[in-house]
């Protein structure tokens, strides 16, 4: 693997970046730009304002994001999106907690800028705040109707984007905003190095590292690696 890719992978540049002007600017991988706009421009002719939420997200956020839920500065939540009392956990408890909702840093998708959470804008006011829960996404949420238009268009056979959790199979909770770019993300997903990365894991400066090398094998195959299911 050459250095750069190691580099996206793990979140350390920018470099094959480009700019999503949507009020603010959003980064996402070159290559995703292209698909992203034609989907932009589809959803519109059918009432929806496709707007990302969060795209590309270097190590240093991550990190910040990771070792503040382990510190208990932010905070961390159940499988219901519910506030746990994080002191009150054994560190296991808390990584596992953590996992459900957030990549450890250097294993984000976010990282590779092909990855983005979605939401449709037309549906709520400009000032509304987006917070990228099941409720805003399914039955009368304010996005359920953007994402029941998405299922039939990820479903068709020259699909460029998927749904990478799309149910839940004891890892990462479903997130049915979170789109992939899947030419480019499974480029990056077949890179991944589960030895060299633990090692790298081991020396950054990251919350609850001995507990993640004790777990290792397990997160990796059920946290870092998606499978993306043919029905997303």
């Amino acid at each position: 693997m050459i250095e750069e890719d190691w580099r996206v992978l793990t979140g350390q540049t920018s470099a094959a970046l480009v700019p999503v002007e949507h009020g603010e600017s959003f980064l996402v991988h070159k290559d995703v730009l292209s698909p992203w706009t034609d989907l932009v421009a589809r959803a519109l002719d059918v009432g929806f304002s496709l707007r990302i939420a969060s795209a590309w997200r270097g190590f240093d956020r991550q990190q910040l994001i990771w070792n503040g839920k382990a510190s208990g500065q932010r905070p961390v939540l159940d499988a219901c999106g519910n506030p746990l009392d994080a002191c009150s956990m054994s560190e296991d408890a808390l990584l596992f907690a953590m996992l459900r909702w957030s990549a450890i840093p250097g294993c984000s998708r976010h990282h590779w800028g092909t990855d983005l959470d979605v939401f449709d804008a037309a549906a709520v006011a400009q000032d509304y705040s987006v917070q990228l829960t099941t409720a805003e996404c399914t039955d009368c949420g304010p996005f359920a109707a953007l994402h029941d238009w998405l299922d039939a268009v990820l479903r068709e056979e020259s699909a460029v984007f998927f749904r990478p959790y799309t149910a839940d199979r004891g890892g990462i909770a479903p997130e049915r905003w979170h789109l992939s770019c899947r030419p480019v993300a499974e480029r990056y997903e077949k890179l991944l190095d589960e030895a060299r990365l633990i090692d790298w894991i081991m020396a950054q400066d990251i919350a609850l590292k001995d507990r993640i090398y004790v777990h290792w094998h397990d997160i990796f195959h059920r946290y870092v690696l998606v499978t993306p299911d043919s029905n997303a």
